[in-house]
């Protein structure tokens, strides 16, 4: 009974071993390794901002709370494996995503497009960041963007002040000014082109208008000095002298005036001076110069065409990096000639202007500047019949609108300006 039982037990043993029926092995489920979800550091103090000369990848992250798009702009370096990011939207106040996408921003690169695989860009350091912004452009922790430097020298702008005059003795305090116009300036190899358009003053109380259709000039730095001078004191030094003239132009000038029962409306036809420019900035923009020609005018109030030769010494100064500071100023002469006699007047009348002005700009509207303007005016002249030859003084303050003004073309970025 024993010897059977051991018998029958090794049968089985060798039939399992030598090619029996394999025995039936329950698999067992290994769960596939979890990938850790990508993890954003917390908010530096200042954030810092993503280079503009950089591009941005259109990075998909899990949503979070506050942005529930999971959408981001990201700026990485593989070498340090470490990416800059922010939101594709502005947020709200409380740092929430919006439904406004970020606003004068490059479009970023697909994330596909990206050197390394998607799944190894979410293993890189993810550190929250502000989004570039063009030159003369801020953009805040909210990714909202805003223009902080402004080009007064290419803009249209309508404005209006209260202009108290001084004719004599009596002041007229009742008189207001209102103003129009258009300028723009193009810039080339060193030359600056300025042209202005539709300029216009309409003072109401003592009534009077001033309208230019058309004025142009330019700037130019040469390239050859006209004089080299060389100083022997110590070691020889060169200096190198520029005469640096320009042209400048006016067509359809109308001023028409009323001074109690004298009146005076004189439409100039054309302008012609040369220009020497006595100092300019290194852009062009800034300037001291004089200029000098003649005018082709017609008196329409007593139907005279005359010969009108002038001059002036005139400045226009922007004071600061972001354009919230100009100054102007001006001293003009003229003498009317080619006339014939006029009653109440001599026969070769003469005017002289001065003019001293400052502009600042007080805050923005819609991105565009609102500026205090304040500058006082001198005027002497015999031109009109029957009015007492006495200086004639004026002083205005008001405020000016600019409806278009861009950002100055040396305006720095943001995070540079900042710092």
């Amino acid at each position: 009974m024993l010897v059977s039982a051991v018998t029958l037990g090794c049968a089985l043993l060798l039939g399992q071993v030598e090619g029996g029926p394999p025995a039936e092995v329950t698999p067992v489920e290994v769960a596939p390794a979890e990938v850790a979800p990508p993890i954003i550091q917390p908010p530096a103090v200042p954030l810092p901002f993503q280079d503009s000369e950089r591009p941005a990848l259109c990075l998909e992250l899990p949503p979070t709370p506050n942005v529930p798009s999971g959408q981001w702009r990201a700026q990485c370096s593989h070498e340090q494996r470490r990416c800059l990011i922010t939101p594709r939207r502005e947020l709200d106040v409380d740092g929430q995503e919006t439904e406004r996408f970020l606003e004068r921003v490059r479009p970023c690169v697909p994330e596909e497009a990206a050197p390394v695989p998607n799944e190894e860009l979410r293993t890189y350091r993810l550190e929250p960041s502000i989004a570039d912004a063009p030159p003369g452009w801020y953009r805040d922790e909210r990714g909202r963007v805003m223009q902080f430097n402004f080009d007064l020298h290419r803009r249209v702008w309508l404005g209006g002040a209260w202009s108290p005059l001084w004719p004599g003795d009596e002041a007229r305090e009742d008189r207001v000014r209102l103003d129009f116009g258009i300028a723009l300036e193009l810039a080339a190899r060193k030359r600056l082109h300025r042209l202005h358009f539709l300029e216009t003053e309409l003072s109401l109380g003592e009534p009077s208008i001033d309208f230019s259709l058309l004025r142009y000039d330019f700037s130019v730095e040469r390239d050859e000095p006209l004089f080299r001078i060389t100083t022997f004191f110590g070691e020889p030094r060169r200096y190198d002298v520029s005469i640096n003239l320009g042209v400048w132009l006016e067509t359809l000038r109308v001023e028409d005036l009323e001074r109690g029962q004298a009146r005076g409306g004189f439409l100039t036809w054309g302008t012609l001076h040369a220009t020497l420019d006595l100092w300019h900035s290194r852009d062009l923009v800034s300037y001291v110069r004089v200029r000098a020609g003649p005018s082709a005018e017609r008196d329409y109030e007593n139907g005279i065409s005359t010969l009108v030769p002038g001059a002036a010494l005139e400045g226009n100064l922007t004071l600061d990096r972001d354009g919230f500071h100009h100054l102007r100023f001006g001293v003009e002469a003229e003498k009317v000639l080619l006339s014939r006699a006029v009653e109440g007047r001599p026969l070769r009348p003469e005017r002289l202007r001065l003019s001293a002005g400052y502009e600042l700009i007080l805050l923005a509207i819609n991105d565009q500047p609102l500026s205090l303007v304040a500058d006082a005016r001198g005027v002497w002249r015999n031109d009109i019949a029957f009015l007492p030859e006495r200086w004639e003084w004026s002083a205005s303050a008001g405020l000016r609108f600019s409806l278009w003004a861009p950002a100055r073309r040396s305006a720095p970025i943001a995070e540079k300006a900042r710092d």
